[in-house]
């Protein structure tokens, strides 16, 4: 029998999902009543009042359809969502420094994107918003200093050099056709734990079994895809009910395949995140010593971040719980985006074998044969430098962020728009509860900033002076006048990491294989991150098929 708590609990729990859809189903009759300050704003025809065109913007072959609409209407777009409720799709500069700048407590991650990374990861920082995701930034920001990466530029060699040597034998006998993005994956996810959990989850080896984590951590977004509906109408009122506790004890409850599956992938991530904190808090205990020992050597994210936790006041520390959840937090944030990154530089290097020739020698001429470059020189190397900043300025692993508006505000704009009824429009009113999609890959090609060639990947841009129309747009993005890694509270806290990462890895299998394409055909899947694929009997795979071979 139930307890009168639990019973209350549940009413509570049926009362919040009758409420959730008699708000969704209230909606449609607010927009025929209440005019949007959206409505004058042009944008794509929906396909019907009740769809919009979401089915497009969020699909797997969503790319082109998003780059059409940045080109047809430039720099701001209305979005036709569910039931006649409009988004706001903008890449204008301007607008860009009050949503992720100026503005940004205006404009904060939806409640869905917080509540289903709050379900799968607890509450770490992709988890949080406002003070408790402050607090938290505040602790992790000494980590990703300039000296800390000079520190851990070994630890990304020793795990690229595993990865050489298991393609080595992969190609002792000339060139074999390898699934490339596989092995970026595992070599991106091996790369997080050990600098950033202190951990190792793959020894980079054809034999090696995947270990649990790793196994769940890749079915976690699939399993994602079967609860789209509950997770962007219902998950925000439902992580709200009762304690953790009761929440988990009607998940258990819950009948469905599905529903049981990704029950069992968050519960090995989160039991595999609670072994290594407590194996690192009692390294940490123990001293020096005894850090040194374990992989990372006391100098991985976790292993630092625990240490000033710990000697941190009672007003700038944060619970226990939340430190635990920075585990699965790290990795989820810079393991799929790190290798489909170096997926795609290997990827674009196939496709154009003279870069890939020119890389090649920059890097033999900079260094020792078999030696590791230093990371001083390492991040100096030009042209190799030009590469990545080209494929992340072109190619963003992410390609948009959706946003909602918490009060009502003003977006000023950079290039003033022609509204519907021949108006120009110089500044947007936005309404709270409005949802704004921020363009990245669309602000890093915007033709007005970069020049026509702007969609074109292009290496020799970065060497030689940008365009004067780029630093004058003074685009907010944290790196190199592109939003890849976004700006502001919500930048990518760890994108220092990620360009040692990727140059390390490149730096070493350019020197020592060359890539070439299959005779399949490839192209890239919109999703959480952008991913490479190929059909096979009318289903895509993840797949990333390259000729390689020694050289």
């Amino acid at each position: 029998m139930f307890s009168t708590s639990a019973v209350t609990m549940i009413t509570l729990l049926l009362s919040a999902v009758f409420l959730s859809f008699a708000l969704l189903l209230w909606r449609p009759v607010i927009r025929l009543l209440v005019k949007s300050p959206l409505d004058n704003i042009p944008g794509p025809t929906p396909e019907s009042y009740w769809r919009g065109i979401f089915g497009k913007v969020f699909h797997a072959d969503a790319i082109d359809f998003l780059e059409d609409i940045a080109k047809t209407y430039g720099s701001v777009s209305r979005i036709p969502s569910f039931m006649g409720e409009n988004w706001l799709f903008i890449f204008d500069p301007k607008a860009l420094q009050h949503i992720v700048g100026k503005e940004q407590d205006a404009f904060e991650e939806t409640d869905a994107f917080i509540a289903s990374n709050k379900l799968a990861f607890g509450d770490g920082l992709l988890g949080t918003l406002g003070e408790q995701h402050r607090k938290q930034r505040k602790l992790l920001n000494p980590v990703f200093s300039v000296g800390h990466m000079r520190e851990m530029t070994p630890i990304f060699y020793d795990v690229a050099e595993k990865l050489r040597g298991t393609l080595l034998k992969k190609v002792q006998n000339g060139p074999q056709e390898v699934d490339v993005a596989s092995w970026m994956s595992r070599t991106a996810l091996e790369l997080i734990a050990q600098s950033g959990i202190g951990y190792s989850f793959d020894e980079l080896t054809e034999e090696h079994a995947p270990h649990e984590y790793a196994i769940a951590y890749k079915q976690l977004s699939p399993a994602s895809y079967n609860f789209v509906f509950v997770r962007n109408y219902l998950l925000s009122t439902l992580v709200k009910i009762g304690s953790p506790k009761f929440r988990r004890y009607i998940v258990d409850m819950l009948p469905g395949k599905n529903v049981l599956e990704l029950k069992n992938i968050i519960d090995v991530m989160h039991n595999t995140a609670v072994k290594i904190y407590e194996t690192k808090k009692r390294a940490i205990a123990q001293g020096d010593a005894a850090l040194a020992e374990q992989i990372g050597r006391g100098k991985d994210v976790m292993s630092i971040l625990m240490r000033a936790n710990m000697s941190a006041s009672a007003e700038d520390s944060i619970p226990e719980e939340e430190v635990v959840s920075q585990i699965s937090t790290i990795m989820a944030a810079g393991a799929d985006t790190t290798s489909n990154a170096l997926a795609r530089v290997l990827h674009l290097l196939a496709k154009n074998p003279d870069v890939q020739e020119k890389l090649r020698h920059e890097i033999s001429e900079a260094k020792e044969p078999m030696a590791q470059l230093e990371h001083d020189r390492l991040v100096n190397l030009p042209y190799l430098d030009a590469v990545c900043r080209e494929m992340l300025r072109l190619y963003p692993p992410v390609y948009m962020v959706p946003k909602a508006a918490q009060k009502d505000t003003v977006l000023p704009l950079h290039t003033p728009i022609k509204g519907l009824d021949g108006s120009e429009i110089r500044e947007i009113p936005i309404q709270a509860g409005t949802n704004v999609i921020v363009g990245i890959a669309a602000a890093n090609c915007n033709p007005e900033l970069w020049g026509p060639d702007s969609y074109e990947w292009k290496p020799e841009r970065w060497l030689k002076p940008l365009p004067e129309a780029v630093p004058q747009a003074h685009i907010p993005g944290v790196y190199s006048h592109i939003m890849t890694f976004l700006a502001g509270g919500r930048a990518c806290i760890g994108f220092k990491f990620s360009l040692i990462e990727m140059k390390v890895v490149v730096s070493v299998l350019v020197e020592s294989f060359r890539f070439s394409l299959s005779d399949k055909e490839i192209h890239w899947q919109l999703s959480e991150v952008v991913a490479p694929a190929v059909r096979e009997g009318g289903v895509s795979r993840t797949l990333l098929p390259l000729i390689v071979e020694r050289v």
